[in-house]
């Protein structure tokens, strides 16, 4: 009789956490987010504000520059466009909630949105990786082989080449998300994060995540190998081609459209391999967002600084706006 009743007990338990871990899939998940951690909130929240304003500003004036100057409709400067529209998009998938959630007071996020918000997150971050390969190739081609340029990298096939960078790209977000959001989450609803990353969701379901979270390990390192591998192959060509220029000023040249380019790609892939590549052993919740805050806010307000301060033909073109701007004003009066 005994037994009878604890296994009835047993098999109530049971139901109960089957019911719970149904019931709280769908339920509204808590961003604690970076305010929470902060002495100054609102100070925090009107520099992260600033900063978004800027990053759109910056990347929107990048794109138009390019394509309403003719001198920079080639290949390097059209990946560049792509580069600021993905930092764009990039930033505003997770900024503008966070801050809407602190002037609102309001710091929840229904499952579906939290699903969304991944998908966005984790297809951008994939289609940057390989982008940022593209570019390495690109500059490869420019300077290993500059009489084939114009052939090997024509609109076409820079076209195919950014259309498999957001296609390669949305491959993370349709495997990971779904499965990640298919996990029971019968803990607490905290996420310790302010968007909904992976890593941070993980910790709250009741599950065995081990053998998913070594599946996501093994997805992500061949994410990255992928374009580390190009990235890699097509500047040690170029070291080698640079070695042998006969021109100080052509080294010059070439130095500096690569090192704008390195400088994006080690800020880049050095954050994304902390977040999804170390063991699980060196993460902390304030590290993960501290380094969240460094590829998803203030990388996309560099980019556009790295490539435009330090190029000649941007800064060119953006003063030739301006006086086109200044004379349009002069014609008016």
């Amino acid at each position: 009789m005994h037994l009878k009743e604890l296994e009835k007990e047993e098999q109530t338990n049971m139901d109960n956490t089957t019911w719970l871990a149904n019931n709280t899939r769908w339920s509204d998940f808590i961003l604690v987010g970076l305010f929470s951690h902060s002495k100054h909130p609102i100070v925090l929240c009107v520099i992260i504000f600033v900063v978004l304003l800027m990053t759109l500003s910056g990347n929107t004036i990048l794109i138009l520059l390019i394509h309403s100057d003719a001198h920079l409709h080639t290949p390097m400067y059209f990946f560049i466009s792509q580069l600021s529209l993905m930092d764009m998009m990039y930033i505003s998938v997770t900024v503008p909630k966070m801050l809407m959630d602190q002037v609102m007071a309001v710091n929840k996020i229904s499952a579906p949105e939290c699903g969304m918000q991944m998908f966005l997150y984790l297809t951008l971050v994939g289609s940057e990786f390989f982008l940022l390969a593209a570019m390495a190739y690109d500059r490869y081609v420019a300077i290993c082989h500059p009489l084939h340029y114009p052939i090997l990298m024509n609109h076409r096939v820079c076209l195919l080449l950014v259309s498999g960078c957001w296609i390669l790209g949305s491959v993370d977000g349709f495997i990971l998300t779904p499965v990640t959001m298919t996990f029971p989450f019968c803990r607490s609803r905290e996420i310790y994060h302010y968007f909904c990353e992976v890593p941070a969701l993980m910790k709250l379901s009741c599950s065995d995540t081990s053998l998913y979270e070594t599946l996501m390990y093994l997805c992500c390192a061949l994410m990255l190998l992928i374009p580390v591998t190009v990235i890699s192959s097509s500047y040690s060509f170029i070291l080698l081609t640079i070695y042998k220029m006969s021109s100080a000023e052509g080294r010059k040249k070439a130095f500096t459209t690569c090192s704008s380019h390195m400088t994006v790609v080690i800020l880049f892939y050095g954050a994304a391999a902390y977040t999804y590549m170390l063991p699980s052993s060196y993460h902390t919740p304030e590290k993960d967002m501290v380094v969240s805050v460094f590829y998803t806010i203030l990388t996309p307000v560099l980019n556009p600084l790295i490539y435009s301060l330090r190029n000649k033909d941007i800064t060119g073109a953006l003063k030739k706006m301006l006086n086109l701007g200044s004379i349009f004003r002069e014609n008016i009066k």
